[in-house]
């Protein structure tokens, strides 16, 4: 299908054009090691990975977003739900970090400022039609996530 349809066919069901991409999607996803999980410590960046600050969407792939200050011990944990449930679908589902605490891409001010809602952690799935199929804050598990995406992986 044609990219202009596409965009346009996303923008009618509201999502934004300028958050579809043909870029690429952040990979390499690695936990920081030094995380300390009882505290509300500056451990440094949560999650690192290659093209980190595309924070696009792309068409026809779910999109796992998560938003994260790094002072906070349930953005931790839910770091490592993140980096575990990219173990499992790395190629199938682009997943997106939005480091609260960093000067953040285009991209991503523009998932924060359509999504985050000012809690953290926050984990938000796109499906590949550009549908919201989960967005919320606080900590997620990595069952409800698998779900969520298994149905949201096309065939």
């Amino acid at each position: 299908m044609h990219k202009t349809l596409i965009l346009f066919l996303l923008s009618t069901l509201g999502f934004s054009p300028m958050m579809v991409s043909t870029g690429y999607a952040a990979t390499s996803s690695k936990l920081n090691p030094n995380l300390d999980y009882s505290s509300d410590s500056n451990d440094g960046p949560l999650i690192t990975e290659d093209n980190m600050a595309d924070g696009m969407v792309h068409v026809g792939k779910p999109a796992h977003i998560i938003f994260y200050h790094r002072e906070c011990y349930n953005s931790k944990r839910q770091a490592r739900k993140n980096v575990e449930i990219y173990e499992k679908y790395q190629g199938k589902v682009d997943f997106i970090v939005v480091d609260l605490d960093t000067d953040i891409s285009k991209g991503q001010r523009e998932l924060k400022d359509r999504f985050y809602k000012k809690y953290i952690p926050h984990v938000t799935i796109i499906d590949p039609k550009g549908n919201v199929v989960y967005n919320s804050s606080g900590e997620v598990d990595t069952n409800t996530l698998s779900a969520i995406l298994d149905i949201s992986i096309p065939l």
